[in-house]
C-alpha cells in the first residue's frame, strides 16, 4: 500500500512540474508574440499612407470582384446575346448584299440598258403629279420636276408588251397627237401593222358606223389622255379595252393597262414604242428584221416650242 501511495505522489508531483513547466512556456510565447506585434505595428506606421491604402483597395476590390463575379450561367446567357447581335449584324449585311445583288440581276434583266433609259429621258415627269401616278414616282429634282423609278418604268413596260400581245394587230389602233412622237409612231404601224393615227383623230370613227371608215377596235394605244381625249372617249363609249401612255400628270382613268414614263419627249416614246414593236413582233413569232435599231428611234424629231419646253 505504500509503495502505490509513493507512486501517486510521484504523479501529482510531475503532473505539477509539467504543468510549471507548460506554464513557462506559454509566457515566453505570449512575450515573444507581443514583441512581434509590437514590431509589425511599428514597421506597418513607417509605411507611406499611400501604399497602406493601396493595399486596402487591392483587398478590398478582390472581395467585391469575388462577390460580383457571374455565374457559369449567366456569362454563358451574356455571351449568347452578343453572339446573337453579331449575328443579327452579320444578316442585315448579307440581306443588303442580297438586296444589291438582286437589284444588279434586276436591271441586268431590264429590256434595255439602265443607261438607255436615262440617255431618252423616259424616267423625267412633270411638275403635277396626280395621285394614281404618285407611286411611280421616285424623288423630285430640285427644279421640282418629278422623278420615275426606272424599275417600275422597266416592269410597267413589260406589262404593256403581255397585254398588247394578246390582241390581234387589226383590232388595235394607236393615237398621238402630239407632233413629237407621229415619226415613231407612224413607224411602230409600219413595223407591227397596227393602224395609227397621227396629228388628228377623225371625230367617230370608232362610235358611227355610218361614216365610210368606221373601224370597230379592241384595243386603243393612247399617247396621252389630255390631247387624245377623242379617241379616248369613243374607245370608252363603245367598250372597248384602253392602254395608255402616262406621264405623272396625268390620270389614267378607264385604261386597263399603263405604261409610265415621259410622254413629252420624242426620245422618251421612241423607246416606248420601240419596245412595244419588238415584244409585238417576238410575241407573235415576226420577224424584226426591219426593225429599227434602238438607235433610229432615240433620235430627235422636230418638235413644236410647246413640246420642247415640256420635255424637262
Amino acid at each position: 500500500m505504500e509503495i502505490i501511495k509513493d507512486i501517486e505522489e510521484n504523479v501529482v508531483k510531475s503532473e505539477e512540474a509539467i504543468k510549471e513547466i507548460v506554464e513557462k512556456i506559454e509566457n515566453m510565447v505570449e512575450k515573444k508574440t507581443k514583441k512581434d506585434s509590437k514590431k509589425e505595428k511599428k514597421d506597418e506606421e513607417k509605411l507611406p499612407e499611400s501604399v497602406i491604402k493601396e493595399a486596402e483597395e487591392e483587398s478590398l476590390g478582390t472581395e467585391k470582384n469575388k462577390h460580383s463575379e457571374k455565374s457559369i450561367a449567366e456569362k454563358k446567357k451574356e455571351l449568347l446575346e452578343k453572339a446573337k447581335k453579331l449575328s443579327e449584324k452579320v444578316e442585315d449585311v448579307k440581306t443588303e448584299e442580297l438586296k444589291e445583288k438582286v437589284k444588279i440581276k434586276k436591271r441586268e434583266d431590264m429590256l434595255i440598258q439602265l443607261e438607255e433609259y436615262v440617255k431618252s429621258g423616259i424616267y423625267i415627269g412633270t411638275r403635277v403629279v396626280t395621285p394614281k401616278m404618285r407611286q411611280f414616282v421616285y424623288r423630285r429634282r430640285a427644279d421640282g420636276l418629278a422623278i420615275f423609278n426606272t424599275d417600275l418604268i422597266d416592269e410597267k413596260l413589260r406589262e404593256g408588251i403581255e397585254y398588247l400581245s394578246k390582241f390581234e394587230a387589226k383590232d388595235v389602233i394607236v393615237v398621238c397627237k402630239r407632233q413629237a412622237g407621229w415619226k415613231k409612231a407612224e413607224k411602230f404601224s409600219e413595223i407591227t401593222g397596227i393602224r395609227a393615227f397621227t396629228k388628228k383623230y377623225p371625230a367617230g370613227i370608232l362610235t358611227n358606223t355610218n361614216l365610210p371608215d368606221f373601224f370597230e377596235n379592241e384595243l386603243a394605244i393612247v399617247t396621252d389622255s389630255w390631247l387624245d381625249k377623242n379617241a379616248l372617249q369613243d374607245t370608252l363609249r363603245v367598250g372597248k379595252k384602253v392602254m395608255m401612255i402616262c406621264d405623272t400628270n396625268n390620270f389614267p382613268t378607264g385604261a386597263e393597262q399603263i405604261i409610265i414614263g415621259n410622254n413629252k419627249n420624242s426620245r422618251s416614246l421612241g423607246v416606248i414604242f420601240y419596245l412595244l414593236a419588238r415584244g409585238f413582233l417576238k410575241a407573235k413569232n415576226m420577224s424584226i428584221e426591219n426593225l429599227p435599231e434602238l438607235e433610229w428611234w432615240m433620235s430627235e424629231d422636230e418638235r413644236s416650242e410647246e413640246a420642247k419646253k415640256m420635255s424637262y
